[in-house]
């Protein structure tokens, strides 16, 4: 399935996207049980939103070690862990707000993101596919020159807008093996698979929840690939994960 969240005529709800380029309202959430409404409308008519809203959202740094290489060191032995606040979330085709008082270098991370489908607590990577709900695109926005002035990262990663998702969450692919890429107004820059991260997804869940109660809904970036760089007001940005979709978002000035 892909679900999307969207607005029409002011109401926000979830819905199932078809093969036909409609989408068909679900009834409350998409956790349990879905039920649909009846209404349904083409794409082209509505507006997507960030596809969930998170209590939180859990990134993981230099999970790739070509990245890791190209920051200038190698990849830790444990999962590095930051978070990004829930404000920094916007959907497919909002506009991430370039902070040019406070930083001369926003750059671009794509990376697949993970959906966490129910409470959970300590959570065996055995077990981990039970607590997800689906996987989604995600750009880990990032103010570079803050984060090497900081040391820590919550500045750089965390202003309004710095972690845009979707276009929908897609709940039946395997995530092991998925082909990543980020275009910059069109030109490839990161060209990865997800099967080259260092450390695998059920031990990325199994690693946070030891930490952390997960709500439903919560998500896990899983890291970038190697090829980061700048983006500037005007550009437009595009993370395109196989099998799930395309991610894009323009960058304009802050106000």
């Amino acid at each position: 399935m892909r679900i999307a969240r969207f607005v029409k005529n002011g109401e926000v709800s979830f819905g199932l996207v078809g093969e036909d380029e409609s989408i068909a309202a679900i009834a409350a959430h998409p956790f349990g049980e879905i039920q649909l409404t009846g209404d349904r409308f083409p794409l082209a008519d509505v507006r997507l939103l960030a596809p969930m809203l998170p209590s939180k959202v859990i990134a993981v740094g230099k999970n790739y070690a070509d990245h890791a290489r190209e920051m200038g060191g190698e990849a830790p032995a444990e999962p590095l862990i930051f978070s990004k606040p829930s404000t920094a979330v916007i959907g497919p085709t909002e506009a991430i707000a370039y902070p040019q008082k406070l930083s001369s270098r926003v750059d671009y991370e794509g990376e697949l993101a993970v959906v966490i489908g129910r409470l959970c607590r300590d959570v065996p990577a055995a077990r981990a596919v039970d607590v997800i709900f689906g996987y989604t695109c995600a750009n880990d926005v990032t103010a570079r020159d803050l984060q090497k002035r900081d040391v820590q990262y919550t500045r750089a990663k965390g202003f309004d807008t710095f972690c845009p998702l979707g276009p929908w969450i897609t709940t039946d692919v395997d995530p092991s093996d998925l082909r990543i890429q980020t275009l910059l107004n069109g030109e490839v820059k990161q060209d990865s698979r997800t099967s080259k991260m260092i450390h695998s997804i059920p031990t990325l869940i199994e690693y946070v929840s030891q930490v952390m109660t997960l709500l439903p809904g919560d998500v896990i970036l899983t890291g970038t690939p190697e090829g980061v760089g700048p983006m500037e007001i005007g550009d437009e940005v595009s993370v395109t994960i196989e099998s799930i979709g395309t991610l894009s978002n323009r960058v304009l000035a802050r106000d």
